[in-house]
């Protein structure tokens, strides 16, 4: 018989997802069959799946840490953001529409059937399934048509644990603050809750967890300190990828405003002697940086704008002119070249633009959108690369005869004749190690060998295990409801 909990935060980035990673591994370990779920996402950051949709990243992690393979059942509703308004809606991998957020909100009920749908062939033959809400269940006036917390609950009729953080303060209010703006029916639906992200002697929360069970009469799940190496995991928002370290090769990446799948960072960040610097809006490119990565983007032409409108179009320019290296990754590839042709409109009305001009090929948009896992070979050494395509457009010119990948048997990619601007199309390229390794060797300063995929894998049972030591998983796995 199946089982399921569903993790809810008392607001955005409590950790939720690191906590269903975490628990998921520690529930593997103890011998259980068990599968991630999110019934709505929202995110740029998405991954490819073996059954070629997309869903977000963070559930790609949490497969992982179950041991499975990423499949697009796991995140049926996933949204993209284009605009401050307005999203592109995956529904079970496959682009369902783009739509305003007020349009949304009223078709999202729409789409419960197939959540529950998906919800259903995930928890086929697993002993449990570990759901992820989505923002918070205090959000109340969201409520009417919710998919993605407690409407769903009560939908699929799953115990909810509710997670506060107690980093950013207040989380007594946090919590009993949810009890008491949820209806009697939501409300009866969580049955635990715990405090996470605590820095310091866990004990002098002893009374705080006290008033809020005694407030709420939820079981106490436990207090969670600090993980201090969550870094290491691939991460969801950019923002969680800045540098923790220096080291003898300094990579600049400018934070697009629709930046996405930047999970190309990741393997960099974790690489010793290697840091990472994300660039805000407002602050120049550093003119130290060995390698400059312009990654991917949801709505290229609006960002290469931005860059424009940021100055680091000439903060660029100065880095080639003294040497530096330049990657750009899918959006930014196209940005790199000298044309973006979007006749049919698919960005926005039709247009024609200049690209940055640092590679001589041009870019055509398509409606049409790629989606595949790819295996790709480094031209320079014959290393194989594992990684993904996902994107619109089409990319041709002089500078593809300088390709630095081969995929499917044809060149992928383009290069300067002085080889230090480079592009493609393919993501997940640093996670394979010697690619890594051949790739910051070219920059003149090479680094220690390091493997990634271990790092990960490494990382995810020091989460399990500091989960099964802080947190009461017994308690936890007592509360999970019989689907």
């Amino acid at each position: 018989m199946t089982k399921a909990i569903m993790i809810q935060g008392a607001g955005s980035n409590v950790g939720k997802s690191m906590l269903v990673a975490g628990i998921a591994r520690a529930c593997v370990k103890r011998g259980l069959s068990v599968a991630p779920f999110k019934p709505q996402n929202m995110s740029n950051n998405a991954a490819v799946t073996a059954d070629g949709g997309e869903i977000g990243r963070a559930q790609a992690l949490q497969a992982l840490a179950c041991g499975l393979a990423p499949l697009v059942d796991m995140n049926p509703v996933l949204l993209k953001p284009e605009t401050d308004t307005g999203a592109q809606v995956i529904v079970q991998g496959k682009r369902f529409a783009t739509l305003r957020a007020r349009d949304y909100g009223k078709q999202k009920a729409q789409l419960m059937p197939a959540v529950l749908d998906s919800f259903r062939r995930i928890a086929q033959g697993r002993d449990l399934v570990i759901i992820e809400g989505a923002g918070s269940p205090a959000e109340v006036n969201l409520r009417a048509g919710d998919i993605a917390n407690m409407g769903f609950a009560a939908a699929a009729n799953v115990p909810v644990v509710l997670v506060g953080d107690i980093d950013r303060g207040g989380v007594i209010a946090q919590l009993v603050g949810t009890h008491a703006v949820l209806p009697d029916d939501d409300r009866a639906l969580i049955k635990g809750f715990a405090v996470n992200k605590f820095r310091g002697d866990t004990s002098l929360f002893t009374d705080g967890m006290a008033t809020i069970a005694a407030r709420t009469d939820w079981a106490d799940l436990g207090v969670i300190p600090w993980f201090g190496d969550a870094w290491r995991l691939p991460a969801e928002d950019v923002m969680d990828i800045a540098s923790r370290k220096s080291g003898a090769i300094k990579i600049a990446v400018p934070r697009l405003n629709r930046i996405a799948n930047f999970d190309d960072l990741d393997p960099l960040s974790a690489t010793p002697g290697v840091s990472v610097d994300i660039i805000n809006p407002g602050r120049p490119l550093p003119g130290d940086a060995d390698l400059v990565i312009i990654p991917g983007s949801k709505s290229t032409i609006a960002d290469l704008a931005d860059f424009r409108a940021q100055g680091w179009d000439i903060d660029l320019q100065a880095h080639i002119r003294r040497g530096g290296h330049v990657l750009g990754i899918c959006g930014g590839y196209q940005m790199l070249g000298r044309q973006i042709i979007d006749d049919d409109g698919i960005e926005g009305p039709p247009s024609r633009v200049n690209g940055l001009g640092h590679l001589d090929v041009t870019t055509v948009m398509k409606p049409q959108k790629r989606l595949a896992l790819s295996r790709a070979t480094y031209l320079p050494t014959g290393d194989a690369v594992d990684g993904y395509e996902i994107h619109i457009g089409e990319t041709d010119g002089p500078d593809c005869a300088q390709a630095f990948l081969s995929l499917d048997g044809r060149p992928e990619g383009a290069a300067s004749p002085d080889g230090r601007v480079k592009g493609c199309y393919v993501h997940g390229l640093f996670a394979a190690d010697r690619f890594r390794a051949a790739f910051l060797a070219a920059l003149g300063k090479p680094v220690a060998a390091y493997d990634y995929g271990r790092g990960v894998e490494q990382t995810l049972d020091a989460l399990a295990a500091h989960l099964e030591t802080h947190m009461d998983l017994d308690r936890l796995l007592a509360l999970a409801g019989k689907i």
